[in-house]
């Protein structure tokens, strides 16, 4: 693997097309192509909240997903190829149902926002599920593995509950949003 990347521009894409993993070239506007940034704009996403002060376990949980993110774009440059599966949608659940133990019932809608990291948290998650999207709009002419749309969903509960997770950590809480507020006139 040494040296595998040391010639970035290949001039090969200049007339609208890309490679996928199994050397078939298509156009950089098809669903496969789309689905591949919006998950390396997801990834990117949680790379900017990962840069932010995080509890320990949050850190590590954002590392493993931003790792599986890498899987499923790979899965999606080879069609037919699966590289995301049920375990990786059950450690999602688990670290969710973990990180949302900690927390008071919502009894109202939240708005994103608090602190910095959980503001992030929340645009991480509006970035997955416009990922999410993307796969399903792709599964619709091609395959795309259960799993694989499965793991964006999940995944958006995760950083859903992440956000408000370090909120608390940070001694602040929700953002509510105020369903009954004056009018402004």
């Amino acid at each position: 693997m040494a040296h595998r990347l040391s010639k970035i521009t290949t001039r090969t894409g200049d007339a609208g097309e890309t490679g996928l993993g199994d050397g078939s070239r298509v156009p950089k506007d098809h669903p496969r192509v789309r689905a591949l940034g919006e998950l390396d704009e997801l990834n990117s996403a949680i790379g900017l909240l990962a840069a932010e002060p995080l509890p320990a376990e949050v850190a590590e949980g954002l590392s493993q997903v931003q790792h599986d993110l890498f899987d499923l774009g790979g899965e999606i440059s080879i069609p037919g190829h699966i590289m995301v599966t049920d375990e990786h949608v059950a450690r999602l659940e688990s670290l969710q149902e973990a990180w949302n133990a900690e927390l008071a019932p919502l009894k109202e809608f939240i708005l994103p926002g608090g602190t910095r990291a959980a503001a992030l948290a929340h645009l991480a998650r509006t970035v997955c599920r416009r990922a999410e999207r993307a796969i399903v709009a792709l599964g619709e002419k091609e395959n795309v593995s259960t799993p694989a749309r499965r793991y964006l969903n999940r995944l958006s509960d995760l950083l859903f509950v992440a956000g408000r997770r370090l909120n608390k950590s940070a001694g602040r809480g929700d953002v509510q949003w105020r369903h009954e507020r004056k009018k402004q006139r």
